[in-house]
């Protein structure tokens, strides 16, 4: 009974209310962002250490027992659980709740790179990954040409397609998937190598050798100073079979003679098919804060710009688009 006397009695002061009230409701409706999932900021992380050709125990050894000792020291760790497979380590890093996630990515990053010294050589960085259901992919762009192979497509996917997901906020792509890395594959004869008293490390050396940049000098004639590159980097792919391999005498043995040269690629070990057929594609995820219906529609809309910078036979398609169940319950 009081609040209808206060109404009668201050009628303008209840309608600035109301206005006001109408006001920042329609503004909140506005900001609010369309999405599938909400933001659950689960306090997980996860590390992946790839290393080509350990077994799971070398694995163990020689990586996962160093980010331990290393992990065990970062802010917030609640608990470490790991598990090794051939030439991959995957490390999974629980928090406790409320942790700042953003800070504990940073320095668990700052980590692992300081287990990097007690890593094999050769050893690359890891990835590290915040996992959270509000990042699963919203869509996929696909990379389809009737020309190319898609060793070729992938390529392509990666320079042109992939860089140009930084202009769209909010949006982010892992490699693209579904073809080889293309890589000269040099396959020595044992037969060939026993009969030349060679061993493949030193055809690795050889290589190594002489496919380098090195420093450049100058050297200076009169009033010039002119610059002298090094540059003994192989150009062609046939030019690996003229690498001598040193055998300490006169007589000395080329790649060629030992070995075939090919221009190929790493070995298939996962393919993609869309609609039956291989192909490339790249799974297309958002930060945890985006809008999904947001990002989708800036994509579409990048896409025929992102077209215009590939070959006349490459054609980039979206498909499995998830922004579709946002716009149907948001008009439910």
């Amino acid at each position: 009974m009081n609040l209808i006397l206060f109404a009668l009695k201050k009628p303008i002061t209840i309608m600035v209310l109301v206005v006001s009230l109408l006001f920042f409701g329609i503004s909140a409706i506005k900001s609010v962002k369309i999405d599938i999932f909400p933001q659950l900021g689960l306090p997980v992380l996860y590390i992946a250490h790839p290393y080509g050709g350990f077994t799971p125990n070398q694995m163990e050894t020689f990586f996962t027992k160093q980010y331990i000792n290393t992990l065990l020291y970062v802010n917030g760790v609640k608990s470490i659980e790991t598990k090794n497979i051939q030439g991959l380590a995957l490390i999974k890093l629980n928090f406790y709740p409320g942790t700042n996630m953003a800070a504990a990515e940073a320095e668990t990053s700052a980590a692992s790179a300081r287990a990097q010294a007690l890593f094999p050589a050769g050893s690359n960085p890891p990835f590290i990954i915040r996992f959270d259901s509000s990042t699963l992919p919203v869509g996929q762009v696909i990379v389809s040409s009737d020309k190319r192979n898609n060793n070729e497509l992938l390529d392509l996917a990666n320079v042109y397609v992939r860089s140009a997901f930084t202009t769209i906020p909010g949006l982010l792509s892992p490699p693209p998937f579904g073809g080889n890395i293309r890589t000269v594959v040099i396959k020595p004869d044992p037969a060939l190598l026993r009969s030349h008293n060679l061993t493949p490390d030193q055809i690795v050396r050889a290589i190594a050798i002489n496919n380098q940049t090195t420093p450049s000098g100058n050297v200076r004639v009169g009033d010039k100073n002119y610059i002298t590159p090094t540059n003994t980097t192989i150009h062609k792919i046939k030019d690996f079979g003229d690498i001598p391999l040193f055998k300490g005498s006169v007589g000395n043995v080329y790649i060629r003679d030992v070995a075939t040269v090919e221009d190929g690629a790493d070995i298939t070990v996962g393919y993609a098919l869309v609609n039956g057929k291989r192909s490339v594609y790249m799974s297309i995820a958002k930060n945890a804060d985006a809008s999904t219906w947001e990002v989708v529609q800036k994509l579409k809309k990048a896409l025929p710009k992102m077209q215009s910078q590939l070959p006349d036979d490459v054609k980039l398609t979206y498909s499995f688009d998830q922004s579709v169940y946002v716009i149907n319950a948001e008009k439910a």
